[in-house]
């Protein structure tokens, strides 16, 4: 068999030979055992939907289990949370081992897979300058739990939670732009004209969704405690860069609006809040809204500013308030 060009591709390790497999023409490729799947695997240790890949804008490659019930190993360590795959890594599904082979990936990682939180970095081409809001949303305590809670168990829940947060985030208009870790970053770009009521309602609804899907995780997996998310949501301008074609425009955003996002979920934690708002976020959620004084506002030290930031913050009892009062006409 003639090798493949030297573009991002997996290799399956078969009996009959080698099978090449090419992560090209979309951002994102299902793992599993059903025919639905991109990439279908007749293993019956694999899943129906076992894991996804997906492409960022950046170049990146991330592994994502998707609540398996035998796991996603990358070079023998099982997969609990999105993991950035390296040129040569090894991935296992099951009985089946795949090879990850991308030019730009850099060398193969070494075993050191942890759910440490990474600083938002991007290497997309950026080239116009948007008005957009970003929403930082991180799992609660999670360091915590991954020391009361069987491995197994852990990588069913989290990989269930990825998946259930990427489902909700598409419904509202957006994509997954980055994981962190424990964490995930969505971006809506919005118009020339600026953002409009339902807009700002589909992102607050967003939030409230993943608050409550991941409020009954607990139900459904033997986790030690109730999952809990923090969230910060910011609106401003960013240059962005557009990588995609068709129905999904994969866009990626860097600057001052997306740090700042990061920085106001960190804040929810000193101020003891689910939800911290940008002051631009806040005032075009509650532009339309007659009585709009359910979330305080405070005045925070955000890591890397020189001075305090105005915030507005809330529960989650808050938030969902705040969508009945606004679910009405503007």
């Amino acid at each position: 068999m003639t090798a493949p060009q030297p573009v991002p591709h997996l290799i399956l390790r078969t009996e009959s030979g080698d099978r090449y497999l090419s992560l090209t023409n979309s951002n994102c490729w299902t793992v599993g055992r059903g025919d639905e799947n991109n990439l279908v695997l007749p293993d019956r240790w694999i899943s129906r939907n076992h894991a996804m890949l997906q492409r960022m804008e950046s170049g990146e490659f991330y592994l994502i289990d998707l609540g398996s019930r035998n796991g996603s190993f990358v070079n023998g360590r099982r997969v609990s949370v999105p993991v950035t795959l390296h040129n040569g890594d090894r991935l296992t599904f099951g009985q089946t081992e795949l090879e990850f082979h991308s030019p730009d990936a850099g060398l193969p990682s070494d075993s050191s897979i942890g759910a440490d939180s990474q600083e938002f970095t991007a290497t997309a081409t950026l080239h116009v300058r948007r008005l957009i809001s970003v929403l930082v949303v991180d799992i609660r305590d999670f360091t915590v739990m991954t020391r009361q809670i069987d491995e197994k168990i852990l990588s069913e829940a989290i990989g269930t939670w990825f998946r259930c947060a990427g489902d909700i985030i598409r419904e509202y208009g957006s994509w997954v732009d980055k994981y962190i870790g424990d964490a995930i970053m969505a971006v809506w770009i919005h118009g020339a004209q600026g953002v409009d009521h339902e807009e700002m309602m589909r992102i607050a609804q967003a939030l409230s969704a993943l608050h409550k899907m991941t409020s009954r995780l607990h139900e459904r997996y033997p986790l030690p405690f109730p999952l809990r998310v923090g969230a910060g949501l910011n609106t401003g301008y960013a240059m962005v860069g557009n990588t995609g074609t068709g129905d999904r425009p994969d866009y990626t955003a860097l600057g001052d609006t997306v740090n700042a996002a990061f920085r106001l979920e960190s804040a929810t934690k000193q101020i003891g809040m689910d939800v911290a708002l940008g002051e631009t976020a806040y005032e075009y959620l509650a532009a339309s809204i007659s009585n709009p004084n359910l979330f305080k506002q405070y005045a925070v030290n955000l890591k890397g500013y020189d001075s305090p930031t105005v915030t507005y913050a809330g529960s989650f009892g808050d938030l969902d308030r705040f969508l009945k009062i606004g679910a009405g006409p503007p």
